[in-house]
């Protein structure tokens, strides 16, 4: 089985912090799109079993409804018959019932939600628009059409945020009470309306001590932190994003998608004028056993609990210490071998590049 990622570009507008793949909607431009999106499916997919499929962008909800129930039926393409999980993106302000019930009647299991903060001020910077009292309303409405698996975002860490601004946004965003919670710390991006403001990251002591009071609060309120930035009640954790994780395949499909197919990783082209020529993939590479290896640490130590050491054996006839420089982490606590998992001692969470530079 491999998942499926959807890349939808278009957006209503184009928020201050954003690098990815994303331009300002326009409906001649939307229609082609999804014509070319569907040659690209038709063309690239092999027909495997589909475990898990996640429209994201850009805002998948900036498309009309007409839109968005071509890109919906376009997944019909894909063998659905066990399918674990289907998530969707959307702007709270995108919210209607109308949306939701063509979710449902697509199959939608889960709904991502980008609020990333209540505080007028970070909205401001970050040119989004969502109030507590409207987000409240829309989730309501989630609630009340039978959608029990919502992950809501939030970025934390602007430029001068105050400690008592990430209190409230996390005190309210716990009121909204998700299954599911991403947190992301603001960085800032070459190319972004933030980097041409010349906008600074705040500084080291002050984004980790951040982290650190979201981890414990999210803990304290029974939210299992189980990746770097993620957090989930018991059972909700992202199935989509533990194929990641976990270094298992997944199609990538859209502008400035990416994939993992029969050990290749690929890149398709951020140039949508290329998308619209079919000109879809910019770049491919085919892993040796070394790079795949690789993937399996660099990515499986962002879980909490780590890598399975038996699993690793199973899948590469080789012991993980055998391969990596395991034995000195350990010695320093910087790493730790518990019940067949290898896994970044929690306090060094926040570090976690330093450490896997010292193994890959």
């Amino acid at each position: 089985m491999v998942s499926v990622y959807i890349h939808i570009p278009f957006c209503k507008s184009i928020c201050s912090y954003c690098d990815f793949c994303k331009v300002l909607y326009n409906k001649e431009w939307v229609v082609n799109y999804l014509k070319c999106l569907k040659e690209e499916m038709m063309e690239r997919y092999m027909g495997e079993d589909i475990k898990t499929i996640y429209i994201g962008g850009g805002t998948p909800s900036a498309l009309s409804l007409k839109e968005i129930e071509y890109l919906l039926n376009l997944t019909n393409l894909l063998k659905k018959e066990h399918l674990e999980e289907f998530t969707f993106e959307c702007n709270i302000e995108d919210i209607n019932e109308e949306l939701l019930l063509l979710l449902k009647k697509y199959n939608v299991t889960r709904l991502s939600i980008g609020i990333e903060s209540f505080d007028e001020e970070n909205l401001l910077l970050m040119k989004r628009y969502t109030t507590y009292n409207d987000a409240s309303k829309k989730i309501n409405l989630v609630r009340s059409l039978g959608f029990n698996n919502i992950n809501l975002d939030l970025i934390y860490a602007l430029p001068k945020e105050k400690f008592a601004v990430l209190k409230k946004d996390l005190k309210l965003l716990l009121k909204l009470n998700p299954e599911h919670i991403s947190t992301y710390s603001l960085i800032i991006e070459d190319n972004t309306y933030l980097s041409y403001k010349k906008c600074e990251n705040i500084n080291d002591v002050e984004d980790s001590k951040m982290y650190e009071y979201i981890c414990k609060t999210l803990e304290k309120k029974g939210y299992l932190h189980y990746e770097v930035s993620n957090f989930a009640k018991m059972g909700f954790e992202s199935k989509h994003n533990l194929v990641y994780w976990h270094n298992e395949e997944y199609y990538g499909f859209g502008c400035g998608a990416s994939g993992y197919i029969a050990g290749v990783r690929y890149d398709n082209t951020r140039s949508l004028s290329k998308y619209l020529k079919g000109e879809y993939k910019s770049s491919d590479i085919l892993l040796s056993n070394d790079d795949i290896r690789d993937y399996e640490i660099i990515l499986g130590l962002r879980l909490l609990k780590g890598i399975n050491t038996k699993e690793f054996m199973r899948k590469y006839n080789v012991g993980i210490e055998s391969v990596y420089p395991i034995k000195p982490l350990l010695k320093s606590r910087e790493l730790i071998l518990k019940d067949d998992y290898l896994f970044i001692n929690p306090k060094y969470i926040y570090v976690m590049n330093e450490i896997l530079l010292k193994l890959v």
